[in-house]
């Protein structure tokens, strides 16, 4: 055969058996054009002689090709290359100029975004006190793998079809339950919108609410990822100062007289990052002040089922009958991070509008994952899954305040907090905390301190030291290490 020839050097002692070596050799041939549709191949036996291999190689190699539809045998005639190929290689529709690859530059202007929130740079064998983070090492993932495995095998052709942007109903059934049996929250299914997360639900509710210029009222300090979801729909975020009860309502009236404010964002159960809870006195004043000037409130209520001592004080929205408070939770922190399932409360308005604007960015929700929580809710297997890694995280906030009280007490101080998944831990006269944490990273210990809750970044003496997402164990050992690294 004068127009081809098999120029393919074999790798004799490579893993990849021979006869593979040569249909993939001849499959490239085909999609760089060396080979084109109809194009005769050497007989079996020819082919094997000229390049120094068995004919039943040969064979074998025709026979996937044959198979998959890159070559074709006609009896008495020989092997041809196929006419109708299997995934012919796409032809440029302009001239390659310049080098191969994706340009490093755009050649259009792109719009400022955000610094994205990205995982904490954890060096090797260091240990973070992260501000928010569960123990993924505890999620029930047998049990969520096989309550996933049986709602494909139940309910596997309905789950995969497009579906309602508010969520599963039966998972928003269940959730309906558990927020009615757990926080007093009087709200059916059709008040629910399940979301890929709280930080979805935000987005969303932001959507919902605010045009260009609205003021939204927040802690100072707080949650960077909230504000910057207002911001984003055009909000104008304005600081509210939180003391050892939580938001100031006086100075968030001075804001009101002064402003028209369109949402107020809280973390009344345990404020974030500060942990403290907002005043029985400050909510019914908040609430007021909300039906008063018709002001939503979002309350963000991210780690109530983390409780320790004394029953937790019920949502802003377990009494609200006037419909002033958006109400959202999140599953990420109680199962792991991964599974992307957060939910909003409100009056069923609200929620339309939330699913229509999620309609166009994300369509629906992970129906499978929905069906088979909402399963594991109804038989109890997640609400005994909470039990147990209460009574864990209770033990390890315990062992975090021991070891800083054995070991830091003359730098630090710091009240207990009653629930949540971390200490806010202020610093004496005289210790930078931002010192310390750039001295304890070197020994490999990550803390976060409390610039990154400001909203103009500015130090204070605080550090929030997240107890849940270690051991009993490596709390001990990080607390050590902080201590070395006090500066001398």
């Amino acid at each position: 055969m004068a127009r081809w020839e098999f120029a393919f050097p074999l790798e004799r002692q490579h893993g990849v058996p021979l006869y593979q070596q040569i249909a993939r050799a001849i499959e490239s041939d085909i999609r760089r054009g060396r080979l084109r549709a109809g194009d005769p191949l050497p007989g079996t036996r020819t082919l094997a002689q000229a390049i120094g291999v068995q004919r039943l190689t040969v064979v074998s190699a025709f026979d996937d090709l044959v198979a998959e539809g890159w070559l074709v045998s006609h009896p008495a005639r020989g092997t041809f290359v196929s006419a109708d190929l299997p995934d012919p290689k796409p032809r440029r529709f302009a001239p390659q100029r310049g080098p191969a690859g994706m340009s490093a530059r755009a050649h259009y202007d792109i719009l400022p975004a955000p610094s994205p929130e990205l995982p904490y740079d954890v060096p090797r064998g260091g240990l973070l006190f992260a501000p928010s983070r569960a123990d993924v090492r505890l999620a029930p993932g047998d049990l969520i793998g096989r309550a996933y495995r049986r709602a494909i095998g139940k309910r596997g052709g309905a789950l995969l079809s497009y579906a309602n942007p508010e969520g599963h109903p039966k998972l928003r059934e269940a959730l309906a339950t558990m927020l009615a049996s757990t926080r007093g929250l009087p709200a059916t299914a059709a008040n629910l919108c399940v979301t890929r997360g709280s930080q979805m639900a935000l987005a969303l509710i932001a959507r919902a609410l605010i045009r260009p210029g609205d003021v939204v009222a927040v802690e100072q300090l707080g949650y960077g990822p909230a504000w910057e979801a207002f911001r984003q729909a055009g909000a104008k975020i304005v600081g509210i100062p939180v003391d050892h009860d939580g938001m100031r309502i006086d100075a968030l009236e001075q804001l009101i007289a002064e402003h028209d404010v369109r949402a107020i964002y809280v973390t009344p159960h345990h404020q974030f990052p500060t942990t403290v809870t907002l005043s029985a006195g400050r909510r019914l004043r908040l609430l007021e002040l909300a039906r008063t000037h018709r002001i939503a409130i979002v309350e963000d209520d991210y780690d109530y089922d983390f409780h320790y001592d004394g029953r937790p004080v019920l949502p802003l929205a377990s009494s609200d009958p006037a419909g002033v408070v958006i109400y959202l939770g999140t599953l990420s922190k109680v199962l792991a991070p991964a599974l992307r399932i957060g939910y909003v409360v409100a009056p069923k308005p609200l929620i339309e509008k939330l699913a229509a604007h999620r309609s166009y960015i994300d369509t629906q929700g992970d129906q499978v994952l929905e069906y088979a929580i909402a399963e594991l809710f109804e038989d109890g297997a997640i609400q005994r899954y909470i039990r147990r890694v209460r009574r864990e995280y209770r033990e390890r906030r315990d062992a975090l305040v021991s070891a800083l009280r054995d070991e830091l007490a003359p730098h630090v101080t710091f009240d207990v907090p009653a629930g949540g998944i971390a200490l806010w831990v202020k610093a004496r006269r005289g210790l930078d905390v931002d010192a310390w944490a750039r001295s304890a990273r070197q020994r490999g210990a990550i803390i976060v301190t409390a610039a990154s809750y400001t909203l103009d970044g500015r130090a204070q003496p605080f550090v929030r030291l997240g107890f849940a997402s270690l051991t009993q164990k490596e709390l001990q050992e990080g607390v050590r290490r902080l201590a070395a690294s006090i500066p001398r």
